[in-house]
């Protein structure tokens, strides 16, 4: 019995040194040596996410030199970055009031170097689906977010559920790579204007903190488009999103911190195959006195039987 505790424990240790990471233990946690007494253990551990990718890795293996040549290509934008924040710094004029019935303007898809803020990712990625997703220029001159929606599952034995295209834009930094966020206190309103093809979209605002725990906090609204030739001006109040962590809605709601936006992003996952088209002319934010609503879900604390918080 002695014999056999040591071994596990060899095992586990084996293990543990291998695959640092817990998603990647999870993983591999039954193709290691001395798990004899685990083999059945679940594979989701929520108590520490890894890294804030879920567990996904998307990072780029770049040779070292290779890494140095392209830090000094960036050495210049970076200094660039810098001139302009001494200058903000000195000019002081921070946007006070947001007068009402006006759009300020985040994102302007009318150049290119507006799309390369943003990255589309999609299942096939990740080897965990078949469809596919382009974020480029129209004939209009806007965004083009447009592919193939596919929900043919993988016959991996892993895959459950499959068919997502999304775009999401770059963290927003300062200069020498210093993370930052949108502060968007003084509106209370998002504003799309848009042309769909019928389909329904999900809007995703992230608001990253600082502890692992809400790395994954996002905040959703389905967007419905019209399918034709004219556009449409979306206004959808930040009370309206809900509350979800990792594609789950969550029991306990809370309302959106706009000082720590991160992200946006618009997903399309409707369950119907087959092509989308999806064309942005702005992504922008409104002030609507009019609205005064704190946040239209429920707050109310509830016992700890019934939500586990």
């Amino acid at each position: 019995m002695l014999q056999m505790t040591s071994s596990i424990n060899i095992g586990v240790l084996k293990c543990l040194t291998k695959y640092r990471h817990f998603s990647t233990l999870c993983k591999n946690v039954n193709k290691c040596e001395g798990f004899p007494a685990v083999q059945n253990v679940t594979k989701r551990w929520l108590f520490w996410e890894p890294d804030r990718k879920g567990g996904y890795d998307t990072a780029h293996k770049v040779p070292f030199t290779e890494h140095l040549k392209n830090g000094f290509k960036e050495i210049k934008n970076e200094f660039r970055l810098l001139s302009q924040e001494m200058k903000d710094l000195i000019e002081t004029d921070p946007l006070l009031v947001a007068r009402p019935g006006e759009t300020d303007l985040v994102w302007c898809f009318n150049d290119q170097s507006v799309l390369d803020k943003f990255v589309t990712t999609c299942d096939s990625d990740h080897n965990e689906g078949y469809s596919t997703c382009k974020l480029e220029m129209s004939e209009a001159g806007r965004a083009r977010f447009h592919g193939v929606l596919d929900t043919r599952v993988p016959k991996d034995g892993r895959i459950k559920k499959a068919g997502y295209c999304a775009m999401r834009s770059h963290r927003v930094r300062k200069s020498f790579k210093r993370e930052a966020t949108y502060n968007w206190n003084l509106y209370n309103t998002l504003v799309l204007k848009v042309r769909g093809d019928g389909r329904s979209y999900l809007l995703n605002i992230s608001c990253e903190g600082y502890y692992d725990i809400t790395w994954n906090d996002i905040y959703h609204y389905v967007l419905y488009t019209r399918g034709g030739p004219y556009w449409q001006i979306a206004k959808i109040p930040f009370s309206k999103f809900v509350f979800g962590s990792k594609g789950r809605l969550q029991d306990k709601q809370n309302r959106m911190r706009l000082d720590r936006i991160t992200h946006f992003g618009i997903t399309c996952g409707d369950k119907i195959p087959g092509r989308f088209n999806l064309e942005i002319e702005y992504v922008g934010l409104e002030f609507d006195p009019t609205h005064d609503e704190e946040f239209a879900y429920e707050m109310y604390k509830t016992d700890k039987y019934i939500v586990a918080v």
